[in-house]
């Protein structure tokens, strides 16, 4: 990822990470020395992502899956960075990680609830693209760990928008929207909504970003506009609009 800074180990079979927590990783607006947790990490993509983009931010994670879990620490370790991950289910948080706040909550939630998702054969997968969690209950977790004046940021579907935007509205404020549209003349495919704990401002809708050229991919090659590919390639950030 980023190019070749950023190396990550994944399962053979099972979740495997793709444009999403860089996508992430990207939006996320920390400063070095800032503390950052990403809730249901997997295999820590999004954080190494984050961390070679700002050197200095303190990296955590919570991870369902153990597996996945061990493969977070040791990609963080394997690329240079140093983190926490804890086990543990983003419903029923370990005690460890109840003790502690954050500057920023990161979430790539399952895209799917259970009943709509499709079947994966293996487990990882599965849990990846659909959970039992509701939306609500990760909202309710990134809200209750961020300091005051702290920042959630999501990535989702966006057919679940208005669910993340009702959880949201109930414990969060300033909310702003994001809209990431696959290619020109396409409707919005996924969304980044970020809110700030005790925020006052009102909603913000800013103008949706273009991930890949007008053109189809009939070469075989990524075809990211050039804001993208800057995103995805050098590492750049990928700012809510001033």
């Amino acid at each position: 990822m980023l190019g070749g800074r950023v190396m990550i180990r994944q399962p053979r079979v099972g979740y495997r990470a793709g444009t999403d927590p860089v996508l992430l990783a990207a939006a996320c607006d920390a400063k070095p020395g800032q503390t950052v947790l990403e809730l249901g990490c997997g295999a820590g993509p999004a954080l190494c992502c984050l961390g070679a983009r700002v050197p200095g931010a303190i990296l955590s994670g919570i991870e369902l899956q153990p597996a996945y879990a061990e493969l977070a620490r040791r990609n963080l370790a394997e690329n240079g960075l140093q983190g926490t991950v804890w086990d543990g289910d983003v419903a029923d948080p370990p005690t460890a990680l109840k003790q502690f706040s954050f500057d920023h909550v990161i979430a790539n939630p399952p895209y799917f609830e259970p009943s709509r998702g499709l079947t994966a054969q293996d487990g990882g997968r599965g849990i990846g693209r659909s959970g039992e969690t509701p939306l609500a209950d990760w909202v309710a977790m990134a809200a209750r760990r961020l300091k005051p004046r702290g920042h959630a940021l999501f990535i989702q579907r966006a057919e679940r928008l208005p669910e993340l935007l009702a959880a949201l509205s109930g414990s969060l404020g300033a909310l702003e929207l994001l809209p990431l549209i696959p290619r020109p003349g396409r409707p919005p495919r996924l969304v980044l909504v970020r809110a700030r704990k005790d925020g006052r401002a009102p909603f913000r809708f800013h103008a949706a970003e273009v991930i890949h050229a007008d053109a189809p991919h009939c070469d075989g090659s990524d075809n990211y506009s050039d804001r993208f590919r800057d995103i995805m390639v050098n590492g750049a950030g990928l700012p809510f609009s001033a």
